[in-house]
């Protein structure tokens, strides 16, 4: 059975940690300064690095020549933390999801008491550490508070405000950020060349867009993507067929079909995503996303094509530019906003084609009418009544501001 990805290419060093120089460069400097600490808290969303600079950190500490921050590689402990490695006895790696009692505080507690069998701490590593009841918490709040002189504790974490106060108090605490597509295209680039696989423009965005910044989703869709390649090339259809993601040819017909004011064309557009069995939502959420490209494009203009949305590469920018120009600011916003509250009503909604295609009415309607009424500019706003005031014309129908009934129809009217 093949390694999967993102386990074949987890760091062994602090210089392999990508995206989180924030957290990497001051254990460094603190493994080579010696000032180091007893607990360590590092937090942040999956996938971003937080049980791997555990690990790394705990070779960094056991090595023979350490505390280095640049491991030999060579001693038993580093071969034995090394990816693939079996592991070490003094590292003890503790799924906190299913050890999380008060039972489970205490044996750790009493492991902790022994001495190292052959590094030169014995560190434990308490993954998910969220999950850790408050009892559990305070049962090992003595220890952590005033450990033996040859333990170490690492919590990770995606929650750390479930972390009781005592216990993240007496640690440093290291927050993991997601790793943005700048920093993460060329990392995926070099594991590509590594494993011969040749991508076709859009395909690494497509898997950085499903990744959403977490290098171990990211690393598992490429991976994906690399199985389904055929002679070693992925292109840019199969990765939107197989990711789910809308045909960019879609997206943009749908948004030329808004500025040209024809119905049938973005109802044919909607036709074509429910026949083709693309995911309603998803589309809405790329329509949202082309839409805050034009939004940038509009703000930015040229200069803003760098901090475009992951697919907005593979689209023709011409394009964008003339789609941007034809909408406007205003239309543009009123725009994300309509498809942002229609995304929002379609979680969990039964019909979702119904969703859509009252989307699809409302983007119509706003833009004949200039988003008149969603904006609050213009004749057709001034003539809505407030809901939230009386009514100034009394309790007659046809009465005028002042509540009088106008002479016509009343029955002192002269003739």
């Amino acid at each position: 059975m093949a390694l999967a990805l993102y386990r074949r290419y987890r760091p062994d060093t602090f210089e392999g940690v990508i995206g989180q120089d924030q957290v990497t460069v001051p254990l460094m400097r603190a493994l080579d300064e010696h000032k180091l600490t007893h607990a360590y808290l590092f937090s942040g969303p999956r996938g971003c690095g937080k049980t791997s600079s555990a690990r790394i950190l705990a070779r960094c500490v056991n090595c023979v020549e350490g505390p280095t921050s640049h491991p030999c590689g060579v001693c038993d402990s580093c071969r034995d933390l090394a990816t693939g490695g079996p592991g070490s006895i003094d590292v003890v790696e503790i799924d906190a999801a299913s050890h999380n009692g008060v039972d489970d505080a205490r044996e750790l507690r009493e492991r902790a008491g022994f001495a190292p069998a052959r590094d030169r701490y014995k560190i434990f590593i308490l993954d998910e550490a969220h999950m850790v009841t408050p009892q559990g918490f305070n049962a090992l709040l003595k220890i952590v508070e005033e450990p033996p002189e040859h333990v170490m504790f690492i919590f990770a974490t995606t929650e750390p405000e479930k972390v009781i106060g005592t216990i993240r108090s007496r640690t440093h605490h290291y927050p993991f950020r997601l790793v943005p597509p700048e920093t993460m295209g060329p990392y995926l680039e070099r594991i590509c060349e590594q494993e011969h696989i040749e991508t076709e423009p859009g395909v690494l965005r497509l898997a950085m867009r499903a990744g959403g910044g977490s290098v171990r989703d990211t690393l598992s869709v490429l991976d994906q993507l690399m199985v389904g390649a055929v002679e070693g090339d992925i292109t840019y259809d199969s990765a939107v067929a197989l990711l789910g993601f809308t045909p960019d040819v879609l997206i943009g017909a749908a948004i030329d079909a808004v500025i040209d004011h024809d119905g049938a064309k973005l109802y044919d557009v909607i036709q074509k995503v429910i026949v083709g069995g693309y995911d309603a939502r998803r589309f809405v959420e790329d329509l949202l996303a082309r839409i805050r490209d034009l939004l940038v494009l509009t703000l930015g203009g040229e200069h803003a094509e760098r901090v475009l949305s992951d697919d907005a590469a593979a689209e023709d920018l011409d394009d964008l530019h003339r789609q941007a120009t034809a909408l406007g600011l205003a239309t543009l916003t009123a725009m994300a906003e309509e498809t942002d509250e229609a995304l929002t009503h379609m979680v969990g909604a039964t019909s979702p084609r119904m969703r859509l295609e009252l989307l699809a009415a409302r983007l119509l309607a706003g833009r004949e009418t200039g988003y008149a009424a969603l904006g609050g500019d213009g004749p057709s706003a001034a003539a809505q009544p407030d809901p939230t005031k009386p009514a100034t014309g009394g309790g007659f129908i046809g009465a005028d501001a002042d509540g009088d009934v106008p002479k016509r129809g009343r029955p002192d009217a002269a003739p």
